[in-house]
């Protein structure tokens, strides 16, 4: 499955990269991991694995992340991806991902990810079953 995954705004990347680094091969496994519809902020991901930090699983997002949801794996800020935010945010539409909307103020008007509903622990919630009560999962 390694040679799969390339760039992560799934755009570009090479597909000849035959292997990956064990630690960016965890971080993916993570997003593939998240539910429809629930997010781990880059920090989350980090703290889930015990390893490294939110730069460094932005860089493995970034460069190897496009065969995985992506979108799952943001800015703990709830703001939508820089350069992706449309892609983004039909995938956040799709999966029903609790958003807020933005402020006439915003630029773009583009809402945010509701981080207090959307964001999963690693755990519980499943496929989100506890978005609906309000209170969402924390790490």
């Amino acid at each position: 499955m390694s040679q799969y995954r390339t760039s992560g705004d799934g755009t570009s990347g090479d597909p000849t990269v035959d292997e990956l680094p064990e630690y960016a091969e965890r971080v993916l496994d993570v997003a593939e991991l998240i539910p429809p519809g629930r997010v781990m902020t880059y920090g989350d991901v980090a703290e889930w694995l015990g390893d490294g930090g939110p730069r460094q699983v932005g860089r493995v997002m970034a460069l190897y992340g496009a065969a995985v949801p992506w979108w799952r794996v943001v800015r703990a800020d709830g703001a939508l991806l820089p350069g992706h935010e449309l892609r983004a945010l039909d995938h956040y539409r799709e999966e029903s991902t609790p958003l807020r909307e933005a402020s006439r103020s915003s630029e773009g008007h583009l809402p945010r990810l509701d981080m207090k509903r959307a964001r999963w622990d690693g755990v519980t919630g499943g496929a989100g079953a506890d978005r609906d009560k309000g209170g969402g999962a924390h790490i």
